[in-house]
């Protein structure tokens, strides 16, 4: 059958000299993978340009649950990217972004919470005109919740600790080596308080956004197994930095 829905490409690699096969993440379907033809060619229908990692589109495709690769019959870009591609942090941070996405959104299911909250995180980033220096900080918080481990409880002074094993503030410096210092606590709870729009208002040094990071990476890979390396990680330091 034929669906219509909107999707960001999480992933695309060569398939032939002219196809591109591309893991979607579709707001009817969860996550896709499609083969698209004739990119390459003067007569394609659908341009390479259109199928960047974190482009946002809509597409109408063939669907087959028995299938594991199916066909686009249209495709067009549903956001055009004004500032992203112009601007070195903020294509830095969407990349990062994406990254983080296509190794810890797995499900082909529809989950159109999640689907509106990455597709509305990429659009707020192309269109904010604040400081972006938090916001990969942010949408790492955020996006959490949705995969089922947001940090419990809450930073005051009789849990100024956060545990990273156990997800939860705490009282007492826990038996192993992975958790936070009152001071990172601290900003971890400031970050669970924030917003995407508002997030830019907290104040981090450069070496507290660095070892923050840091922090959250380590958060995902205590709580998702086999959760793998993200290679913009240290390109995004760089950048921002």
């Amino acid at each position: 059958m034929l669906i219509k829905t909107k999707g960001i490409i999480f992933k695309a690699i060569k398939y032939s000299e002219t196809s591109l096969i591309v893991d979607i993440y579709t707001e009817e379907k969860g996550l896709r993978k499609y083969i698209i033809s004739g990119v390459r060619s003067k007569k394609g229908k659908a341009k390479a340009s259109l199928l960047q990692v974190m482009s946002l589109v809509e597409l109408v495709a063939y669907d087959r649950e028995d299938r594991d690769l199916n066909r686009i019959k249209e495709i067009q870009a549903g956001h055009v990217f004004q500032s992203v591609p112009f601007r070195l942090q903020k294509g830095a941070i969407g990349l990062f972004m994406a990254e983080v996405a296509r190794k810890t959104v797995k499900e082909a299911a529809a989950n159109k919470n999640l689907f509106d909250f990455l597709w509305n995180s990429f659009i707020f980033l192309d269109q904010t005109e604040d400081t972006i220096a938090n916001i990969h900080l942010q949408f790492l918080i955020d996006l959490s919740a949705f995969l089922g481990f947001i940090p419990g409880g809450m930073y005051c002074q009789e849990t100024p600790l956060f545990d990273l094993q156990e997800g939860l503030f705490t009282h007492k410096v826990p038996p192993h080596q992975h958790y936070l210092e009152e001071a990172y606590s601290q900003l971890l709870y400031q970050l669970i308080e924030a917003r995407l729009d508002n997030c830019h208002q907290l104040s981090l040094t450069r070496l507290q956004r660095q070892n923050m990071i840091g922090h959250l990476l380590d958060y995902y890979r205590l709580h998702m197994e086999n959760f793998p390396t993200i290679h913009s990680h240290q390109i995004l330091q760089e950048v921002l930095g």
